[in-house]
């Protein structure tokens, strides 16, 4: 992997780990020689990882629709710039300039482009590795919930296999490296095998 997209919140929030996590984040993609891609924003912890990246010599490439640069949110001391017609655009952006994926705690958005992209993956529309951040145990209600999906019989345990879930920076990483996809199942055509 040459360069990851990082789904985070626009919000800094208050919990004080995951605020630390997100300068460890960004300060680590850059010491390791990844590109981070991310939504492009200056604020929050999207803000923070960027940041990090940006103080330890690391490239950061910002994907921001026209309506949210126009809020002013947007970084403008990053690397690149990219601006998109909508959100839409912009995931589809985040997905291709990317080589993996980390999920960060974040709100809504993120969640959203965490699923979307998650399910690209169980459709077999790309093969890349996708982390989930589990910061302070901020995403344990929701592997639960995968599990009790599994259980209940509504997720296959090989579409979950598709997510890499861990605590460490280093650990995550190492993983995403290691990651081979195995893609099969009703949604995979013979083009993609």
């Amino acid at each position: 992997m040459k360069s990851i997209s990082v789904f985070c919140g626009s919000s800094e929030g208050n919990d004080q780990q995951i605020i630390k996590m997100s300068h460890e984040l960004g300060k680590t993609l850059a010491l390791k020689g990844y590109t981070l891609v991310y939504g492009g924003s200056k604020l929050g912890l999207m803000g923070n990882i960027a940041n990090a990246a940006l103080e330890n010599q690391g490239k950061v490439i910002g994907i921001i629709p026209g309506f949210l640069k126009r809020k002013e949110v947007v970084h403008t001391g990053i690397t690149e710039l990219h601006t998109t017609q909508n959100m839409h655009d912009r995931k589809l952006m985040l997905n291709e300039m990317a080589d993996g994926i980390i999920t960060f705690p974040g709100g809504f958005g993120t969640m959203e482009e965490f699923f979307e992209l998650l399910t690209w993956a169980q459709l077999g529309l790309h093969k890349k590795p996708i982390g989930l951040l589990n910061v302070n145990g901020f995403f344990d209600d929701l592997i639960r919930l995968f599990e009790k999906m599994t259980v209940r019989g509504l997720l296959k345990e090989e579409n979950l296999s598709l997510l890499i879930v861990e605590d460490d920076i280093e650990l995550l990483l190492n993983k995403m490296e290691d990651y081979k996809p195995a893609i099969t199942g009703k949604w995979i055509t013979k083009e993609q095998t």
